[in-house]
C-alpha cells in the first residue's frame, strides 16, 4: 500500500475519532474536533498531490479518496446538526448531492468511463471544509462573528454544492439517455 492510500485510510480512521470527540462533554471539544478535522483535511490535500506527483495513482485511491472526503464532511456536518451549528436542510442538500454524484460515477464506471472531479466539485469540498473549521472555532470560543462568518460560508458551500451537482449531471446527461 502506497503513501497516498495510507493517508486516505488515516483520514477514514480520524472520522470516528472526530465523532467521539463531538459527542463528549469535555472542555474545548470543538477546538479538539477542529484540530482533528484540519489534520484529516490536510491528508486530503496531501494524498492527491503525492499520488499525482510521484505517479502513485491507484484504482483504490480513485475510489477511496473521494469516499473518504464525503464521509468526513457528512460526518462532521451531521454532528454539527446535533449541536445546532448547521441547519439540517443544508446537510440534506449536501448529502443528496454526494449520493447523486456517487451514483452517477457508478453508472459511468459500469460503462467503462471515469468522471473526474470538476473544478466546481473541488471548490465545493474546500468551501465545505473551511466552513466546518470556522464554525467549530467560532463555537469553541463562543465568537458570534466567527459563527456568522461560518454560517455564510456554509450557505455558500451549500449553493456551490447545488451548482456542482447540476454541473456533474449536465455534463454527463448522456449516461442517463443511454442507460438501459
Amino acid at each position: 500500500m502506497n503513501l497516498p492510500n495510507k493517508l486516505t485510510l488515516f483520514r477514514i480512521f480520524l472520522i470516528p475519532v472526530f465523532i467521539i470527540v463531538m459527542l463528549l462533554n469535555i472542555p474545548n471539544k470543538y477546538l479538539i474536533a477542529c484540530i482533528i478535522f484540519i489534520v484529516a483535511s490536510i491528508t486530503d490535500a496531501m494524498d492527491g498531490h503525492i499520488a499525482r506527483k510521484y505517479n502513485l495513482v491507484t484504482d483504490f485511491g480513485k475510489f477511496m479518496d473521494p469516499l473518504a472526503d464525503k464521509l468526513l464532511v457528512i460526518s462532521a456536518l451531521t454532528c454539527m446538526i446535533e449541536v445546532n451549528l448547521v441547519p439540517a436542510w443544508m446537510v440534506i442538500i449536501i448529502v443528496a448531492r454526494e449520493l447523486t454524484v456517487s451514483i452517477l460515477r457508478a453508472i459511468a464506471a459500469a460503462e467503462g468511463k471515469v468522471i473526474a472531479a470538476s473544478g466546481g466539485g473541488k471548490l465545493k469540498t474546500i468551501t465545505q471544509m473551511l466552513s466546518i473549521i470556522v464554525l467549530l472555532i467560532g463555537e469553541n470560543f463562543n465568537n458570534g462573528l466567527l459563527l456568522n462568518i461560518g454560517f455564510v460560508c456554509i450557505l455558500i458551500a451549500t449553493l456551490l454544492t447545488l451548482y456542482s451537482g447540476w454541473e456533474y449531471l449536465y455534463k454527463n446527461k448522456e449516461l442517463f439517455m443511454n442507460s438501459k
